[in-house]
Order: structure tokens, then sequence, then C-alpha cells
């Protein structure tokens, strides 16, 4: 997916620029992307880039107009209209679009420039006037950055495998990060799946200077922590008026915006408080091979109503035929941080592209403005695991609740781009991405909400009935329609919760006590007709039928692949149980499938750099 890549060391400048080659050819997974290096000699630096064309990040490198500083760049970030008028004020020359005022935003405020970048990204900066070099990120630490130091050389990359590909030594598995993987889904605390490759921290800003790196951090999640609580009336009142002045903002593009559309309250809010143009935005919504979810309804009427086209991209059966393939490249570009499970989003996301290069979403509203959170223990079947790996996965546990000192600072800081990222970054290989519920305006806004309205929807359902009327009076997927309370609008929530929880258990199975149940509830919910209205993605069924060859043949090669990982007889007899319908284990399978993926493609298949 795009990023950059790059080495800061004393090797020879000749090696520095054939390893780096090697690292963007790594990460240039699609034939569309644009790609790019530069080298400072004499600072010891040599780096690349990889974007998406026509994006902000696209037309690098970013110089300013004497080239003593240089900036790579991945992702995104938000500069307000004032700023850019004030540096053309001051004499700076460059485009209106794209990341060329990043450097002369820099010139003018120097290391405090890194301070005020809004958005997700990450950036190499070059400053030859100081002899400088700094590493740096936004402050979620949701665009990614793995790195390596060697007693010669700090290497660093978007993407572990570029690292992987250039330091075959690296080939290992961590142990305790995939135990963290097995125990909650994701490593913690800039774990990785590798052995001594490590994340970035948010707000990283990395000096490097006469051969040494100081290590720092531009901004404290405290900042935030510390402010003031707002009366109820107040948050409210910020809270829109907050959100309809960053809205423009992620709908601002040279080319089409693709809304994607769900039947929830965080893509309404987003259409309820943006006028709409038909010639500049389309809308879409992902969905199953067959009929229709109450997603599907709802946003296509949600599009109708602001005069939108909506499109509806399936399933088709050419993702089950190449499933293995779908599933393949899915664990390789996330490097494993989407597993089987997400084999859906690279090609969803290859459909998108083809109506709109920039994908506008609701993703992490959820998380933000109402502090739901689904980051909590996976609750595998212990029998899988080898009994050495066992400490590990149940310290995970522990180690997850330690994260959880602050509601709001764990949904942002550690939820969204630890355990959420993996879709995340399916997606991103295929179509620029957007979300206006990080802007950190927005962000540090919801640690000032009282604790009466933390988990409400009522703020959200207020700002889309009085900026859209009409989206107002559209029940959402779950039945919700502003602040009303009649009977019809108990009954339409109560039989939404109450499908919805059907749904759920059709396909990930019962909880695990009534587990032998299952070959009696699934016929029994589908011969009612109610299954299926909420979720379209059927693994567990799809499991046992189109994909049991490709299950079983995967399940083999994982007990050979990684024997210090499973119990081999445990993991032959759930495999067995699900494939009969006995009992549901998709999420065990997809643990297992995933690493063995990881360990095939990643440590024995990748190429290694000469």
């Amino acid at each position: 997916m795009p990023g950059i890549v790059g080495i800061i060391s004393r090797k020879p400048a000749a090696e520095q620029a054939r390893l780096v080659k090697t690292m963007v050819a790594t990460l240039r997974h699609e034939s569309f992307y644009a790609v790019g290096d530069f080298i400072a000699p004499e600072l010891g630096v040599c780096g690349g880039w990889i974007a998406h064309e026509n994006s902000f990040a696209d037309k690098q490198v970013f110089q300013n107009e004497n080239q003593d500083i240089t900036i790579l760049f991945a992702g995104e970030c938000f500069v307000a209209g004032e700023i850019k008028n004030q540096l053309r004020r001051r004499g700076h020359r460059f485009a209106d679009a794209g990341g060329d005022c990043l450097v002369h935003l820099y010139e003018e405020q120097g290391e405090k420039f890194f301070e005020d970048l809004n958005g997700l990204f990450a950036g190499l900066l070059v400053d030859r006037r100081q002899g400088k070099v700094f590493l740096f990120n936004d402050r979620y630490g949701l665009e990614r950055i793995y790195w390596h130091e060697t007693a010669d050389a700090l290497y660093f990359a978007s993407e572990a495998k570029a690292l992987l590909r250039v330091l075959p030594q690296l080939r290992e598995f961590d142990r305790e990060g995939v135990a963290q993987l097995l125990g909650v889904g994701c490593p913690l605390a800039g774990r990785t799946l590798f052995r001594d490759i490590q994340l970035l921290p948010g707000a990283a800003r990395w000096t490097c200077e006469n051969g040494s790196v100081r290590r720092e951090t531009y901004f404290s999640p405290s900042t935030w922590e510390g402010l003031a609580k707002l009366s109820a009336p107040d948050y409210e009142a910020q809270f829109r008026t907050t959100f309809q002045k960053i809205l423009p903002r992620y709908f601002a593009s040279d080319s089409k915006v693709g809304i994607a559309l769900t039947g929830g309250l965080d893509t309404r809010m987003i259409m309820a408080c943006h006028p709409h143009d038909p010639g500049r935005e389309t809308s879409y919504t992902f969905t199953g091979p067959l009929g229709q979810t109450l997603d599907d309804r709802v946003a296509a009427r949600v599009a109708a109503a602001c005069g939108l086209e909506h499109h509806l991209l399936r399933l088709e059966p050419d993702f089950f035929s190449n499933f293995a393939a779908h599933a393949d490249q899915t664990v390789s570009i996330t490097d494993g941080c989407s597993g089987i499970l997400g084999a859906h989003e690279i090609y969803f996301h290859r459909q998108a592209r083809a109506l709109a290069l920039l994908r506008l979403t609701g993703n992490y509203g959820s998380e933000i403005c109402r502090a739901i959170s689904t980051f909590k223990p996976l609750g595998l079947a212990p029998q899988i695991f080898h009994p050495d790996l066992m400490p590990g996965v149940n310290a995970a546990s522990g180690q997850l609740a330690g994260l959880k000192k602050h509601p709001d600072t764990f949904a942002a800081f550690q939820e969204i781009p630890c355990n959420l990222f993996g879709n995340l970054a399916a997606g991103r290989s295929q179509i620029s991405f957007r979300t206006p519920y990080l802007d950190n305006e927005l962000v540090a806004l919801a640690y000032q909400c009282p604790a009466s309205l933390k988990k409400s929807s009522l703020p959200t359902m207020r700002l889309v009935k009085a900026c859209s009327p009409a989206l107002d009076r559209i029940p959402t997927d779950r039945g919700f329609i502003s602040d009303r309370s009649d009977p019809e609008v108990f009954l339409r929530r109560a039989f939404a919760e109450v499908t919805f929880k059907l749904d759920y258990c059709s396909n990930a199975g019962l909880p695990r006590p009534f587990g032998p149940l299952d070959p009696v509830f699934a016929p029994v919910v589908k011969a009612l007709g109610i299954v299926g209205l909420h979720k379209f993605l059927k693994y567990s069924t799809w499991f046992r039928t189109s994909l049991a060859p490709y299950v079983r043949a995967r399940v083999e090669a994982a007990k050979k692949s990684a024997p210090g990982f499973w119990d081999s007889e445990a993991l032959e007899e759930v495999t067995r149980q699900h494939l009969s319908g006995r009992k549901a284990f998709p999420s065990e399978l997809n643990a297992v499938l995933t690493l063995e993926a990881v360990e095939r493609l990643l440590f024995r298949e990748l190429p290694r750099s000469h």
C-alpha cells in the first residue's frame, strides 16, 4: 500500500540506494502506484515513497525553492486555507492541492511544524541547512512505520515486509506478538508479529543528527485528558459547530469522492451536514452475493434523499473461486494485520476504485463519538494452543486491560490504530481513504463530552435532525429515528436488535456453553427468514461449503509450518467439528490460517535482496 521506506546509516550511498529501491519495489503492489526515491548522502539518508495517483502524496518529493528541505510523505494532512494564504503572502509558491505547502510550513515554523499537522500521515523530512533528518507520523500512529535498528543503520518502512525483504534474518515470529494476536486480536504496545521489528509510536518525532537518533514525541494524549468537561448543552452546541466546520475539508478534492454509505449514524451525519454535488460525488455500499441487507436498503434511501447515485458492490462468484489468492493478497499486503476473515476488503475496494479514487467513510465515529468498543479478549478455544504458548495468550487479556485507563485515549490511541488497522490497510491498498472522525479538533472535543452523553446517540441524532429533517425521517439499520420514543420506534428497534443478534450468532456460532445447539439453531433461524438482514459476510458457513477444501488444505499446512503454536490433535478436532456443522469455530480457523499465510508468504516465499 502507499507509504514510505528508508535507511539512515553510514553505509555507502550506492548500497543504501540499492536497498531502498528493493524496499520500494516490495511495496509496489499495484501498477497504478506512483513511486520515487531520494538520497542525501552527506546526511547518510536514503528514502523512497509510494503513493496513489492524484492523491495528496502524489508528485513527490516535496522541496522548497532552494531544494535544501525535502519531505517524503505518506497519507494526507489538512492545512487551513488561511495558513496557505499566509505562506503565499510571505513569498512561498506551491500548488493548492497536495503536499507542496508542507515544506514551506516547516520553513516558517521549524520543529513546531509537527505539532500543528492534522491528518493521518507519516513522513521523512531532510533539512540540509541544519544537518537534521526527522522521521515522524500522525499523533494516533494510524499511518504505520515499522522500524529496525542495527549497529550501523536505522531501517524503516510503512510495511514490515519491506524490512523482511532486505533483512532476511528477521524472518521469525515474535512469540509475544503472536500470543497477543491470539489473545486479543492484535499485538500491543508497539509490538509486531515479527522478531526485532517494532512500530513507531504515535506522534513520533525522531531526529537523526551526527550519527545519533533522538526519540521524542510532539504530542501526548495527556494534553487532551486535562481538558475540562463541558455541560451537556454546551457540548452539543460545540459538537455541531465543530463537525460542520471540519467536514468540508474531507470533501475537498480534485477527483470524484466516493461516499461509503451504511445504514448507521456515522455516515448519516456526514450526509446531513454537507451539501452534495452529484457531478463530483457518488455513493456505494458493500454487500453479499445475493439479496439486500438493511444497510443496503437504508443507504439507498439516504443517497436518493441527497440526490446521489448509489451502487451495491457485491461479492461475485470469482471471489469464491479465487478465494485462496484473495486471502493471500490480504494477509501479505497487511503484514497479517488483516486475516482470512478480511479477504473481501481488497476485493470490494478494487470495485470502489472504479467509481472514485477517494473513499470517504464514517469509520471510527462510534468509537470517538459514542465510546463504543469491540476491543476485547477473543476467547479462542484454548485447546488448540501449544502449552508453551498458553501463558502469553492468557497474559494478553491483562495487558489489554492495563491500556484502558482513559476511555478516549484508549479509543483514539489504542483501539483504532491497533485493533482496527487491518481492514483499513487492506482497503487503502486500492483507494485513498478519509474519515472526519479522526480530525484533531473532533477528537479533542470528545475528551470534553460529559458523562451523561458519553455513550449516547442523542448528539448525533439531533445534529442530523437539525441539518437535514429529510434524513432524520429515515430510520437507521438499528431502528433509530432522532429522539423519538413512541411504540413504533420501540418495536422497530426491538426487531432490529433481535435480528442483529440472531444474525451474529448464526454466523459466528452460539456462545461457547451453547455451542452444541448450533446444528439446531442455524436451520431454525434460517427457516424463519430473518437471517442476513444485517450481516452478509458468512465466513463460518462458507468455510463449511464452498471454501471447505481451502480450509482443509491450509490447516494441514499450518500443523507443519508452526508446530510450536498449535496442538495438532486439538486443531484437527476443531476443524472437523466446524466443517461438520456440529460447532462453530470461525475465529479459531481465521487465526490458524492467517499465521500459516504469514509464515508462508512473508518468511518462506518472500524474495531475498541480493
